[in-house]
């Protein structure tokens, strides 16, 4: 497994190591051992699926503190470009965006700690996700941003005219106005 930073403090790139051959493939999708051995420290309680058709932007997402949700996600079927934002304040990268292609085929997985909101976009017909969270869904707790703000100005992969969103995304409110009670705490990952 190779762990990749990126320039958002605690966002990281796992790219397992993957064994092919004539039959097809083999890979860890995760060992906690060997997670954790990288600095991924979140205990896991809870795995959610996704199922969505091309177009669809799903997010931005999270939950307010003390029920924020670290994520490990990955694409089972299809492509992707999934996001984050850093929504810790005090953060070097505050109010930044990073963007990833996940698909079937890279098997990349990211990683997003606590105080990142998070989405995707269905670049392929079709795209099934798997994510892990660490801590259980907590309704009371969920908080969104609007995916096409242009305070934040995300490149999804995908025209604005052809988005799937649902109802509730759309009621979202811009970066600025949205409610945040993360602070950034310096060395994590």
């Amino acid at each position: 497994m190779k762990i990749e930073k990126t320039d958002l403090p605690g966002l990281l790139i796992v790219l397992p190591k993957i064994f092919r051959d004539e039959r097809g493939y083999f890979y860890e999708s995760y060992n906690q051992q060997k997670y954790q051995e990288a600095g991924i420290d979140a205990i896991f309680v809870q795995d959610n699926e996704s199922r969505s058709v091309r177009g669809v932007v799903r997010g931005l997402h999270y939950q307010l503190a003390p029920h924020a949700q670290a994520k490990l996600v990955r694409v089972l079927e299809g492509t992707v470009v999934d996001v984050a934002v850093d929504i810790r304040k005090n953060s070097p990268a505050f109010g930044q965006w990073f963007g990833v292609e996940l698909s079937a085929e890279n098997k990349k997985q990211l990683y997003i700690p606590e105080g990142f909101a998070h989405g995707f976009s269905v670049l392929s017909e079709t795209a099934v996700l798997a994510y892990k969270c660490n801590a259980f869904y907590h309704p009371e707790s969920e908080r969104g941003i609007a995916l096409d703000g242009p305070d934040l100005n995300i490149d999804w992969k995908i025209p604005a005219q052809e988005f799937i969103v649902s109802e509730k995304d759309k009621k979202s409110p811009r970066f600025r106005d949205a409610e945040m009670n993360f602070i950034f705490v310096e060395n994590q990952i």
